[in-house]
């Protein structure tokens, strides 16, 4: 009995530790889906919060890219309304060009109609005083038919006023042989004295172009150049003013511009980003600004080192850098700073062939080397380059002759010095002589022949010559066919057929001459 009660309480511990273990069991299992739970929801909640900042950071990527889209299309349409704007300012400079000439070829009809009239005034006043001779020779005449009737004191005072006449007349005749014997020596020694000049003066035969090549050490470069949808290059265009023109051609890009200035600018900018590697608009616009400075530093030492090798002292600073201004400048092909050097030499030598003395010779070289000082202007004006150089030598004090030279070295003024017309005869030489500027020898002589025989194939016309190195066609017409009205027509349809048919630098002027010459000789 007792074994069976123990039997049985055993069975009984057991089933209740059984049920007891499955409770624990239970109770375990309810806390680990309870925590589960717990731990599904957190791993939710922050899934939800990873999800919210990731789209937060998609949306501002987002805003970014369509306002940088934005910036770059702003750029673009600012770009295009600056092109439309600068070409509708070029079309109103165009419009405003051909309406100063309408109204100059209308003033030279209205000038040309009062020299009429004031001509026709002259030929009437000429007959009135033809008329008023004959009467008075008629009148002599009679006199003179009286003298036999006259006391001998009265014919010989007629005879020594006869004399008188006649000693006049010839000494007249004297008075003009020595005035055209002067004229001709004159004309020998001025020849003389500008070939000499031109002999003791050896000159640079330089031609500029238009177009500068920059040469690069592989074609990858270009890329960088160009930028992210041609940012870079439009950048480098907008900030030196020079077209930048990249194709083909291997390890190389061609700046074109007519400015020398603006293409060394240009060329020394692209060298330095091109070395340093970082070519963005901002970096492109802080070199192109230090560029400037940095020739504007070399103008001014190259205007000093120009004065230095001249000899010419106490030239204001202004002039000085425009004349380091005159080296980045051409006209005509032919560099500024070379043609105002020679000139320079020229005016110094002919002055001291001359005998003007050495104050004289140093205001000449001053003046030659200034006389074009209005080509390099910091500010535009409506003033040809003659008289805006006479008004900036003026402003920075210089020598009244100096100034004089300048402003009447195209006829603009009236010449009142002696070196003025030496000063108008370096300048022709200079700029005439074969090589000095863009044309060749042959294609000069051609255009020179070409501008003669197109003026000898209008009826009347006797002979043709072109001078001022082509700048000026002088045309002799026969006054037995061509009337001055004619001349007039013949001079304005000369010069429209040139400008039609030829190409020549700058302008011609044609000058037609009539005149009558009644020659007779004496035996």
């Amino acid at each position: 009995m007792d074994n069976i009660a123990i039997i049985g309480a055993v069975v009984v511990g057991v089933i209740l530790g059984i049920i007891l273990g499955k409770l624990i069991f239970a109770k375990n299992t309810a806390n680990k889906v309870a925590e589960a739970e717990l731990q599904a929801q957190k791993l939710i909640e922050d899934a939800q919060a990873k999800a919210d900042t990731i789209k937060e950071k998609k949306v501002l990527e987002a805003k970014e890219h369509f306002l940088q889209l934005k910036s770059d299309n702003d750029k673009e349409t600012n770009l295009r309304n600056q092109k439309l704007s600068e070409q509708e300012n070029k079309l109103k400079q165009k419009e405003q060009s051909l309406n100063d000439k309408l109204k100059a070829v209308q003033t030279q009809v209205n000038e040309n109609t009062e020299l009429k009239t004031e001509l026709q005034d002259h030929i009437e006043s000429a007959k009135i005083k033809r008329a008023e001779l004959e009467k008075h020779q008629e009148e002599q005449i009679k006199r003179l038919e009286k003298i036999a009737n006259l006391s001998a004191e009265e014919a010989k005072a007629e005879l020594v006023e006869a004399m008188k006449e006649e000693a006049r007349t010839n000494a007249m005749a004297h008075i003009q042989e020595i005035v055209e014997q002067a004229k001709t020596n004159a004309s020998k020694e001025a020849k003389k004295i500008v070939i000499q000049s031109i002999q003791r003066v050896a000159a640079e035969q330089t031609i500029e172009n238009a177009i500068t090549v920059f040469n690069l050490e592989s074609d990858e470069i270009k890329g960088q150049i160009i930028g992210r949808e041609g940012r870079n290059i439009r950048a480098l265009e907008a900030a030196t003013g020079v077209d930048l023109v990249i194709d083909d051609t291997p390890e190389a890009i061609v700046l074109s511009c007519f400015d020398p200035l603006r293409r060394e600018i240009a060329r020394l900018s692209l060298q330095r980003l091109v070395q340093d590697g970082r070519i963005h608009p901002a970096r492109i616009e802080e070199v192109v600004e230090k560029t400037k400075k940095q020739i504007e530093d070399q103008v001014m030492e190259i205007g000093e080192r120009t004065i230095i090798e001249l000899g010419i002292h106490g030239l204001h600073k202004d002039l000085v850098r425009m004349v380091g201004k005159m080296r980045f400048r051409s006209s005509y092909g032919q560099n500024l700073l070379m043609h105002s050097k020679e000139t320079a030499n020229l005016c110094g030598i002919m002055a001291a062939e001359l005998g003007l003395g050495q104050k004289v010779v140093k205001l000449a070289k001053r003046a030659g080397l200034l006389h074009d000082i209005g080509k390099v202007p910091d500010e535009e004006t409506e003033l040809s380059h003659a008289l805006l150089g006479a008004k900036l030598a003026e402003k920075a004090g210089e020598h009244p002759a100096v100034i004089n030279a300048i402003g009447a070295h195209h006829d603009e003024m009236e010449m009142a010095y002696i070196i003025s017309p030496i000063i108008q005869a370096c300048d022709a030489i200079s700029g005439a002589r074969p090589g000095a500027r863009r044309e060749i020898m042959q294609s000069y002589l051609q255009r020179i022949k070409d501008l003669e025989n197109l003026a000898v194939a209008y009826d009347g016309v006797e002979k043709a010559y072109a001078i001022q190195a082509g700048r000026e066609l002088r045309v002799i017409v026969e006054a037995d066919k061509v009337t001055d009205s004619d001349s007039d027509r013949l001079s304005f349809e000369i010069a429209d057929k040139i400008q039609k048919e030829m190409q020549y630098p700058g302008q011609i002027k044609v000058t037609v001459i009539r005149e009558k010459r009644a020659v007779n000789v004496a035996r």
